[in-house]
């Protein structure tokens, strides 16, 4: 009682910190008191925790007194002795800071809100020398982020409010992150509530728009809209971000989007991932990516607009973290994403998410699932995209793998539904194998189709449905160009002058040429039954047009090109003699594709005689029979004639005229002059026009195509009996076989000694009598240099002469 009376006699840090503070508070604070404050506390610092102690009553006095004035004195005051003091015992100065920091952001007044950020703020900007292990910021993570959701009535201070509420979490990461002895600001209850109060800040009409990897200059308005700073915050938070950390941090970012429905609409979910994916260190973006595919398997029951949205945002991220976002397990990436597109193919067929009962409480919409399916696929060629060749090489073969095929192992349902679902995996797994294929480049052809790879894709090319063959000549064109002449050829024309293509030719190269010697019959072949097919439409004769011109540009030597001109009059034979009954359409196209063939080809290899020819006939066409051209047929209603049947020789490209031209020019005429014939295989019969249980009940057909007779070997019908006849047969076999092992292992167990060396003796006097006459009949004495001839076996022979003993004429002497 007596010190409150009498002011000497009050303690000194107690009458300083009262001289600090004005009789009236809108004078602001005695800069002359405070100046002696501070040199108190750095004098004496051992006295800086009553200092600290004394203000925060002071404060909670004026507080609760609504004496506001005074209250931004003191915070004004505790601001100055933080900057200015760094000495061990702050740490007790700060516990009262915070406590004072606290009253502040407790008050319902938004003026001692933002007051106590900005000290907050302040405080988080301070590097202290010492560690604080028991000092908890659970309550200020809790008020910044409410403040972040602030909605008070006034827009100003509603703005306000939330941009404290961002600074007040920026200063608490700045303070924590970084410091292992400080409270873990990673763990999940404080980032389930700093990430989401930082997107919710995002989240506005304004932010339809794309943003730039990194902030950009802006004017000073935008610089203090909480969008921009939440975006900062985001920024700063994510780059702290640890290897162990990442996952903690995007987790809360895929709740929210969940719970807000932001995957649908996709423009903001894509914002925040590009925010993400620029902010964090790139090594660990496939982190982020592996969280990204985790989420899309726990939504696979979701709608198809969500599931799309999820999987554009993948792609979008495959993109900006380039060879870092598919990490370590990069086939599990693309299994995961065809696991999805098989789901989704389910779905559509069955409509339901529950295959199993076929009952679903959601709608299922082809059209969502059909724009998912295509998000899933431009999301594969994405990710391949970022990967290195031989990457991109092994998840091309694990593709195709997948795919369905009667010739392969791999499962074929049957039914109706069956083979639509088939269907519509294979088209599906053939568009991704496309999407991956598209942005693949390699020098090296054997390396890029190995032969596994090739005869599976080539196995697809002869399924009846057209769609699927036009996939596989797709994917085929897109791994022979190499240059970028795909588009050059994408209409069949036939051009008087090659030179206005602009083609980029380079010298065919050794592993090109054995990757020819070694598939170049395959390809032939399948071009030539691809061209006999009757529902081909003008796109495979574009795509079979590409293909020709692509391997004789890329791919091609003298033996290629001569096999090429074959393949094309072979074609031309198949239209002419029309054994398959092909349309007017069918016959006319094949006709035109020869034509326009021919006429590249004549002026690439440049042998005048050769040019004239086809020169000719194309004229010809063009006077007598234009429906067999291409400006003629590959238009949108093409002109076509029914008398095919009755053309002159004068309109077709002759064998044995262009061997004799050609074989003048040191091509090889034999091989031009034999007509081409391709070697069908089993595959080619039973692979695409079988299903299994017709494949059971086959006829073994062997056909003999190089026979010009052509003789017909009798079938032999497979049935039940035949069946169990060759299986109780080779029983009987087993039997007698294990028989005779059981005999002789008897015979060595029981037999005396004796008799089993005579026997054993036996054997091996036999072999060694065989190998006797075997020598005798194959060894022969070396030849006689004296001339003297060695005589036959069991005759007498002379001795040859030594070499040195023999007689040599002077000439022969050097």
């Amino acid at each position: 009682g007596v010190c409150g009376c009498c002011g000497a006699l009050r303690p000194r840090y107690k009458r300083l910190v009262d001289n600090i503070f004005p009789e009236d508070p809108e004078d602001g604070l005695v800069k002359t008191n405070m100046e002696k404050l501070t040199f108190y506390a750095l004098s004496a610092p051992e006295k800086l925790d009553r200092i600290g102690a004394y203000l925060s009553e002071r404060l909670i006095r004026d507080v609760s007194r609504h004496r506001y004035g005074y209250v931004c004195i003191a915070m004004e005051a505790l601001d100055q002795l933080l900057m200015a003091c760094h000495c061990q015992s702050i740490n007790l100065f700060v516990e009262s800071f915070l406590k004072m920091v606290a009253k502040l952001l407790e008050s319902e007044k938004p003026n001692l809100q933002i007051l106590g950020t900005n000290s907050f703020v302040k405080f988080a900007n301070i590097e202290e020398d010492t560690p604080s292990y028991h000092r908890s910021y659970d309550f200020f993570v809790s008020r910044f982020s409410e403040m972040c959701h602030s909605s008070h009535d006034d827009l100003d201070i509603r703005t306000k409010i939330r941009m404290s509420g961002i600074k007040g979490l920026q200063g608490v990461v700045r303070k924590t992150v970084n410091d292992e002895l400080q409270a873990n600001i990673w763990d999940p209850q404080h980032m389930d509530k700093i990430v989401p109060s930082l997107l919710f800040n995002l989240q506005n009409v304004e932010e339809a728009e794309s943003r730039s990897p990194s902030p950009l200059q802006a004017t000073e308005k935008e610089k203090e809209s909480p969008t921009e700073l939440a975006e900062r915050c985001l920024r700063e938070l994510l780059g702290r971000a640890a290897y162990g950390n990442i996952k903690n941090a995007i987790k809360p970012v895929l709740i929210h989007l969940d719970n807000h429905s932001l995957w649908e609409p996709k423009v903001f979910a894509t914002c925040c991932f590009r925010i993400i994916m620029y902010s964090i260190q790139p090594q660990h973006s496939h982190l982020v990516i592996q969280q990204l595919l985790g989420h899309l398997d726990a939504n696979s029951k979701s709608a198809a607009t969500v599931r799309a949205g999820i999987v554009e945002v993948l792609s979008e991220a495959a993109v900006i973290a380039a060879s870092g976002s598919v990490g370590p397990t990069v086939l599990e990436v693309f299994n995961t994403l065809l696991r999805q597109l098989r789901l989704s193919i389910d779905y559509a067929l069955t409509g339901s998410y529950d295959c199993a009962t076929g009952v679903s409480t959601k709608i299922i919409k082809e059209h969502e699932e059909r724009m998912f399916q295509e998000a899933v696929i431009k999301t594969i060629g994405s990710f391949a995209g970022t990967l290195p060749t031989y990457q991109q090489s092994e998840v091309m073969v694990f593709i195709m793998n997948k795919v369905p095929l009667p010739s392969s192992q791999q499962s074929i349902e049957a039914g109706k539904d069956g083979e639509n679902r088939n269907r519509l995996t294979q088209i599906m797994l053939l568009k991704s194998l496309l999407q991956v294929s598209v942005g693949f480049q390699c020098s090296n052809m054997l390396t890029a189709l190995p032969s596994a790879f090739l005869d599976r894709l080539l196995s697809a090319a002869l399924m009846e449905d057209p769609e699927i063959r036009l996939f596989v000549l797709e994917i085929l064109i897109s791994f022979i160009d190499r240059h970028g002449n795909r588009q050059k050829f994408s209409t069949i024309t036939t051009i008087s002058d090659i030179s206005v293509l602009k083609l980029k030719v380079d010298k065919c190269s050794r592993q090109d040429t054995v990757f020819m010697k070694k598939h170049g019959q395959q390809l032939y072949r399948h071009i030539y039954l691809i061209c006999k097919e009757e529902n081909n439409v003008q796109a495979h004769y574009e795509a079979l047009y590409s293909m020709l011109m692509l391997i004789s540009i890329e791919l091609a030597n003298e033996e290629v090109v001569v096999d090429l001109i074959r393949l094309v009059l072979a074609v031309q034979e198949i239209a002419q003699i029309n054994e398959d009954n092909l349309t007017a359409y069918n016959r006319c196209a094949l006709f035109a594709l020869g034509a326009a063939y021919l006429n590249l080809i004549s002026q690439l290899i440049t042998v005048p005689t050769f040019c004239q020819h086809i020169h000719e006939v194309i004229q010809t066409r063009q006077k007598e029979a234009p429906y067999l051209l291409p400006e003629d047929v590959f238009v949108e209603r093409p002109r076509l004639s029914k008398s095919l049947d009755r053309l002159g020789p004068e309109v077709f490209f002759w064998q044995s005229k262009i061997s004799e031209v050609l074989g003048g020019s040191g091509y090889n005429a034999d091989r031009l002059s034999t007509p081409y014939i391709p070697q069908l295989t089993d595959e080619d019969r039973l692979s695409k026009r079988k299903s299994i249980g017709e494949t059971i009940s086959l006829q073994v057909e062997v056909e003999s195509r190089n026979s010009p007779e052509r003789e017909q070997v009798p079938l032999e019908e497979i049935t039940y009996e035949t069946l169990k006849k060759a299986i109780v047969d080779s029983v009987a076999v087993e039997e007698q076989e294990r028989e005779r092992r059981r005999q002789v292992v008897e015979k060595f167990q029981k037999a005396p000694f004796e008799e089993i060396a005579a026997h054993c003796g036996a054997r091996a006097t036999l072999l060694q009598s065989k190998l006797n006459q075997i020598f005798e009949i194959t060894i022969r004495p070396p030849p006689s240099p004296s001339g003297t001839i060695t005589a036959a076996y069991g005759q007498p022979q002379n001795h040859s002469i030594p070499v040195y003993e023999m007689k040599f004429p002077d000439l022969c002497v050097y």
